[in-house]
């Protein structure tokens, strides 16, 4: 029976066991999901030739031999093969292929092969996602094939492209603008679209990365103000033009201006991507209901949600077989590139530590003990809350060898050696931080030391440097170009700092600092005495 018969027959019981049920593991039976699925992966992948490209001949009946034999992999692993996307070196036919960035800057694309047993597990989660959101208690959820949902997420071939596809097969929801579409539009189009088509029809769900739902939050505004002539483009139902005009009256008399909250009310709000702690807040207010995140990568395909409670990340036991860096073995291989991290289970984590994540995607997925590039912190391993027993987790950020702001960007040492190569600017030593503004959005400050030289002409500073630099990441990466196109972010800073600065801190401290994303105490340690500009 399909999800919109069983909604249609009333049995919600039924279907929040069916995608939602995983909430009533205990570890043991989670664990036992994870392991019972991880061994049916490692015998399709170790006999493929992607798989044999890593780990040989060899072929481990446990997964004890396995994670002994293979050592942790990253995408230039299997980039050989993949971004050829020869389906006959793979473990199984690939039903789809997705790509994301690679490296800003250095590497192009990443692409990833989808597997039909891959494809079903996501949509069943991406459902999960959507009842879950809906959600103010256990059991408890509100979704119908009719709801409306404005679509906000990157089409096709970005992963993000493949949730509208996945509720359409599955619940049959009506995005706005249509799919099909939506998928031939600019960003600017399909906002305008979906906001009009929105106040005539209404909307029931919002789907977008973070950053992306705030900004098309901040635009209804001027959307349905009325002061424009193409406002009189949109056809009103007679129920939402009068609720617009109440709307309005309010607002004036408030002395605020429109809200979506005042027009819509949202049976459910999902987001992914990064840096969504910067704008639930100000989501939450915009639209008088507080967002779900999921968590998901091109990679990993969705791997979680949020419990209804906001309590924290819970990981599907189907998607993926979890591993967890422990941030001091993290620690240890950035000092040492040859040190191979060593990993903990699901019913290994420590509350509070923070981990990096690797994972092997189950149902025939190419990647095995494979680096994400995320770092979670353990919440618990249980929530009287939320009535579990299973470990609960908190996003935290990338690596911090890569700074990603509003999900849009990962730079990289190599990515801005490279702007600063092309730039030709007199620039010495420098180090990348991601800080945040007051009111907690994300931006890159550099701090850069420069040539002496480059002062006797009084044609240097801070401002000058920013503006060159800021054109080359423009050039060199596509994503940081989308920050300023979409989001209207200009998110670097420059600060100029004295001449011989590096030098003093290595031989005071005697250590090497870290280009990206130092720690806070070696960049306090680095400007203590120094002037700045």
């Amino acid at each position: 029976m399909s999800l919109k018969e069983k909604l249609k027959q009333r049995k919600y019981d039924e279907i929040w066991q069916e995608y939602c049920g995983f909430f009533d593991l205990d570890i043991s039976e989670y664990m036992t999901i994870q392991k019972r699925l991880m061994l049916e992966q490692i015998g399709i992948w170790s006999n493929s030739a992607l798989g044999q490209s890593i780990i040989g001949k060899k072929n481990p009946e446990t997964i004890e031999e396995f994670l002994a034999m293979i050592p942790l992999t990253t995408y230039e692993d299997y980039a050989e093969m993949l971004l050829y996307k020869r389906d006959d070196l793979l473990p199984e036919h690939a039903i789809l292929w997705l790509q994301t960035t690679w490296e800003g800057g250095v590497h192009p694309i990443k692409v990833a092969p989808y597997t039909k047993g891959m494809l079903d597990t996501y949509k069943n989660n991406i459902i999960a996602g959507l009842i879950i959101c809906t959600s103010t208690e256990k059991g408890k959820f509100n979704i119908s094939p009719k709801d409306k949902a404005l679509y906000g997420f990157a089409p096709l071939p970005f992963m993000t492209g493949l949730i509208p596809h996945a509720l359409d097969d599955i619940i049959g929801l009506e995005f706005l603008p249509p799919i099909k579409e939506a998928e031939k539009m600019s960003f600017s189009q399909r906002n305008k679209v979906g906001f009009k088509l929105g106040f005539a029809k209404g909307i029931d769900f919002f789907f977008g990365m973070g950053s992306v739902a705030y900004y098309i939050s901040k635009s209804l505004s001027s959307m349905g103000s009325g002061s424009g002539s193409k406002d009189t483009e949109v056809k009103y139902s007679p129920a939402m033009l009068i609720k617009i005009m109440k709307a309005k009256h309010r607002c004036k008399k408030e002395g605020r201006p429109l809200k979506p909250r005042d027009v819509f009310k949202l049976k459910g709000f999902v987001c992914a991507g990064t840096d969504n702690e910067c704008y639930k807040d100000e989501l939450e207010e915009l639209w008088g209901i507080r967002p779900t995140e999921i968590f998901a990568g091109t990679e990993p395909t969705i791997i979680g949600v949020e419990s209804w409670n906001k309590s924290g990340l819970y990981f599907f036991p189907d998607a993926c077989f979890y591993e967890f860096i422990p941030e001091a073995e993290m620690t240890k291989n950035f000092e040492d590139k040859e040190y191979q991290p060593k990993t903990v289970l699901m019913d290994q984590v420590v509350p509070g530590e923070r981990y990096e994540l690797a994972v092997s995607v189950f149902k025939g997925g190419a990647f095995m003990r494979y680096r994400v590039g995320d770092v979670y912190q353990c919440l618990g391993l249980s929530s009287s809350e939320d009535g579990t027993k299973i470990p609960r987790f908190r996003y935290i950020d990338r690596m911090p060898d890569v700074i990603d702001i509003a999900g849009f960007t990962r730079i990289t040492e190599n990515s801005i050696n490279n702007v600063i190569e092309l730039s030709g600017l007199p620039i010495t030593d420098w180090i990348a931080v991601k800080e945040f503004t007051k009111n907690n959005k994300p931006f890159l400050h550099m701090y850069v030391e420069i040539k002496p030289s480059a002062f006797s002409s009084n044609a240097i500073s801070s401002e000058i440097i920013r503006e060159h630099m800021k054109v080359y990441f423009k050039y060199v990466d596509s994503d940081y170009n989308d920050l300023k196109q979409i989001l209207g972010l200009e998110p670097l800073e420059i600060t100029i700092v004295r001449c011989g600065t590096f030098e003093e801190y290595h031989s005071i401290s005697g250590k090497k600092l870290r280009r990206v994303n130092p720690a806070l105490t070696d960049i306090k340690e680095l400007l203590k005495t120094q002037d700045t500009f």
